[in-house]
């Protein structure tokens, strides 16, 4: 049977606790703030002892050299008489001097003996010594002179030693302080973090428990939290709306295909009630067959708008000159103008480059030809002009048709979406769409303007450079 007492439930505690990120950044924080802490404590001290430790021996070695110029001046009682200056001298109560014959003699100094384990010449020794009868520690150096004899010079270092004990304590101190302070950052960065995660894993929450309308608290400050929050919040937006896409573009659907379908059934219930002849049987199959194709034509429209927006097309991409895809356009619809007594207006340059699918470009062209011919009643001007504009292809469509309300701008590229002037023309409501799909596919943009009256369509490409 499995253990589920209190050594258990503190075990689980303690594993929940490193599995938390928020421990993990502070543990990390806290080691990195630590180990530089302990790293400047070590350089400060190795680097002011070693400043002291240099100092002292400069001075050891620039007091020697000179005792020994006296030595080679004036011989031995030159050297003594400066030795002795030194002694009875107060402007350096640390130096340490002895000079021992070569039979071990003291000649001179102010040592009690020859100190322990000072063997070799010129070598740096820290050892106990005696002077005065007070014990003391001493950093010393021998220098031999002729005949045998020795000279010690050195420096008390008990002073210094004390320093040296002070600067201890002070950086033993103040790497306490440093690790309680990293300690005090590690857990502010462990409470920061925990609450910022918090007020994320609360928003996704709610939103996975279906309230679509809560977002990530932005603090204010700025900071890559806020940061964070602000991109998760406009995500969260995005969702909201493509949500709300699809649940209008489903109405849309359930509204506009009610009626073909309602109507369809009704001709096929109709003619099974009460055709008389093959022929009248067959004519109401072929009128219910051309609604089913608009039902169908519709759902083609959709899959192709859907296949545009998420890039399949670029297959096809190739670098094309759009003048002559828009001059053969243009004659089409300028028969299809003149039959409806509509003057079409054309003017185009020419290189057109871009880089794009050409039948994309073109179907995109023609529902806007299309819409403007259908609203545009006859003896008006429709105006259809392609240019280069600041290293973009502007292909603009204008007519003097009823427009677009100001309102209905912004929604008019939705799908289904049919404004007031429109309710009454056949159409499915994705022409628009589709304008606007092939257009951010090829990196440009559809703005739909007031043309006072009518509407004005332009769509912009940019030009393609080698």
């Amino acid at each position: 049977m499995a253990r589920t007492g209190p050594a258990s439930a503190s075990a689980r505690r303690r594993r929940a606790l490193f599995r938390s990120a928020g421990v993990r950044f502070a543990l990390v924080y806290a080691v990195v703030f630590g180990l530089s802490a302990f790293v400047l404590a070590v350089a400060l001290w190795y680097s002011t002892l070693g400043l002291l430790q240099h100092q002292v021996q400069n001075a050891i070695h620039n007091d020697a050299q000179t005792l020994l110029e006296h030595q080679e001046i004036g011989g031995l009682p030159s050297l003594e008489e400066a030795v002795q200056d030194r002694l009875t001298s107060s402007s350096d109560e640390d130096g340490i001097y002895l000079l021992m014959s070569a039979t071990g003699q003291i000649l001179t100094g102010n040592l009690d003996h020859w100190p322990a384990g000072l063997t070799r010449d010129n070598v740096w020794y820290e050892l106990p010594v005696t002077r005065r009868g007070v014990s003391s520690v001493a950093l010393l150096n021998v220098q031999q002179l002729p005949g045998g004899m020795k000279l010690l010079v050195g420096r008390d270092m008990q002073a210094r030693l004390e320093l040296r004990d002070v600067l201890r304590a002070g950086l033993i101190w103040a790497l306490s302080l440093m690790i309680a302070l990293g300690v005090m950052g590690a857990l502010l960065i462990r409470s920061l973090f925990r609450r910022t995660i918090k007020d994320i894993s609360a928003t996704t929450s709610a939103i996975a428990r279906g309230d679509i309308s809560r977002r990530v608290p932005v603090s204010g400050v700025g900071d890559e939290f806020d940061e964070l929050a602000v991109t998760i919040n406009e995500m969260l937006d995005r969702i909201a709306r493509l949500m709300d896409g699809v649940r209008q573009v489903s109405n849309a659907i359930a509204h506009d295909l009610r009626t073909p379908v309602t109507r369809a059934r009704a001709r096929l219930e109709d003619a099974a009630l009460h055709a008389s002849t093959k022929d009248e049987m067959q004519a109401a199959i072929d009128r219910a067959t051309l609604d089913l194709d608009g039902i169908v034509a519709v759902f083609e429209a959709l899959l192709r708008i859907s296949e545009i927006e998420v890039g399949s097309r670029r297959a096809a991409f190739a670098c094309i000159d759009l003048t002559p895809v828009l001059t053969d356009m243009d004659e089409l619809y300028r028969a299809v103008a003149e039959e409806k007594q509509i003057v079409l207006h054309t003017e185009i340059e020419t290189p057109l480059p871009v880089w794009a699918d050409r039948d994309l470009i073109q179907q995109a062209v023609v529902n806007l030809l299309d819409n403007s011919l259908k609203f545009s009643e006859s003896l008006t001007v429709i105006s259809f002009t392609a240019k280069v504009v600041d290293g973009m292809v502007q292909i603009v469509v204008a007519d003097r048709g009823p427009g677009i309300a100001e309102q209905d701008r912004l929604r008019a590229t939705e799908r289904f979406f049919r404004g007031e002037a429109a309710r009454s023309t056949q159409g499915s409501g994705l022409g628009l769409a589709l304008v606007l799909a092939v257009a951010q596919l090829h990196n440009g943009t559809l703005h739909l303007q007031d043309n006072h009256p009518g509407l004005r369509a332009v769509i912009t490409i940019p030009v393609y450079k080698d």
